[in-house]
């Protein structure tokens, strides 16, 4: 009987939340690799590349089980905003999205060893943040931990301070692109 064990390949909280939300099992196994992360990347061909590292990664250590991994960024105006290296450089960040709308790019990537499955896709949002200054920053610092978000920024938390709205997928911007990931795991028989 074909396995239907689950791994996510993320560290991330916020996936776990989200896949925890459509009543699976899984476990979590964190990839041991280096993402590729430069300003200047692509950001469709990086936030791709990274989750199928990932999820590459994971796949060959659990061949039977499903392994999904995702990586996601922020983008704008020619510059890539991964996550930040600390409080002023996630201050810089939420300066230069203020009042302007970025695009938010994940990569996701399905994985099954065994059976050599290689998926892969990519989703695209656009986020439109609010005219703001330093107080505003101050403020959501002390509701949000900027330094483990792409663009220094969460959705799900303190948007009213800085997000004036959104197109696309809400959970896209949070990370894991649910509509998709339902798809291709109802597809692949995990989801019923």
């Amino acid at each position: 009987m074909p396995t239907t064990r689950l791994i996510l390949a993320s560290a991330s909280p916020r996936r776990r939340e989200l896949l925890v939300g459509l009543g699976l099992a899984f476990e979590v196994v964190v990839a041991d690799v280096t993402e590729h992360e430069h300003p200047d990347a692509e950001p469709r061909a990086m936030v791709a590349h990274n989750a199928a590292l990932k999820a590459d990664w994971v796949a060959a250590r659990h061949p039977e089980a499903w392994v999904l991994g995702a990586d996601t960024t922020v983008f704008i105006n020619g510059t890539v905003l991964n996550k930040p290296a600390d409080l002023a450089e996630a201050r810089a960040m939420l300066r230069r999205l203020a009042g302007r709308t970025h695009t938010v790019y994940t990569g996701v990537a399905l994985r099954r060893a065994a059976e050599g499955v290689k998926e892969d896709h990519g989703v695209t949002s656009l986020v439109t943040f609010k005219p703001f200054d330093d107080a505003v920053i101050d403020s959501y610092f002390r509701l949000v931990n900027p330094l483990d978000k792409a663009g220094a920024y969460g959705i799900q938390e303190g948007r009213e301070l800085i997000i004036a709205g959104w197109e696309g997928s809400f959970t896209n911007i949070m990370g894991l692109p649910m509509e998709v990931t339902k798809q291709i795991l109802t597809q692949r028989g995990l989801l019923g």
